[in-house]
């Protein structure tokens, strides 16, 4: 699985990914953080860059458009962008691949690949439309991270996991507690 955290507010879901991936313990998890990620996650998080790194198995430079995640034939399930800036959104739709993130997008696309997208921008203006359109029309799955208030969440941190959980499982890895809540957890019968 690969997981990309890029210069958009709301790096605390691309960490969370990150968290529940690695609490699973059955998958694999490459890392790419942009160099404007690096740059929120330092205005959103008090975690150093080396406890984030610690968080995947593997951390690729998103220079690097060579590694391993570039290629359609290194396996993988799939990729998460969260968040996406509107500019990894944009070159994700336009397949410039001009760096790891976007490379590693397309290659998802091209071998059918699961690939998540969580943009984190508001309002959108057509040009974001259109390029959440584009990526849909390909393939991808555009998941902004949007609150479920139905489930009264107690805690910014309910929110984020709640969000960062269904991105997992938009990507076919079942939530391993899923099978022991009900549904409707949270809400109140009327």
């Amino acid at each position: 699985m690969t997981v990309a955290i890029t210069g958009a507010s709301g790096a605390l879901y691309g960490l969370k990914v990150l968290d529940l991936l690695r609490a699973r313990g059955d998958t694999e998890v490459h890392l790419v953080v942009s160099s404007s990620g690096w740059l929120t996650i330092a205005s959103e998080s008090d975690l150093s860059k080396e406890a984030i790194e610690a968080k995947a198995d593997v951390v690729h430079s998103p220079k690097s458009v060579g590694n391993c995640i570039a290629s359609g034939s290194f396996p993988s399930k799939g990729m998460i962008i969260a968040p996406c800036s509107m500019h990894t959104l944009a070159s994700v739709a336009m397949g410039l691949s001009d760096n790891l993130i976007g490379r590693a997008a397309d290659v998802c696309l091209k071998e059918r690949r699961r690939l998540v997208l969580m943009p984190r921008e508001t309002p959108l203006n057509l040009a974001h439309l259109r390029n959440m359109v584009s990526v849909t029309e390909m393939g991808g799955i555009v998941m902004p991270p949007v609150p479920a208030l139905y489930q009264r969440p107690g805690s910014i941190d309910e929110l984020v996991t709640h969000t960062a959980q269904h991105a997992i499982e938009l990507l076919g890895l079942p939530h391993q507690e899923a099978a022991q809540r009900p549904v409707w957890s949270g809400i109140k019968n009327r």
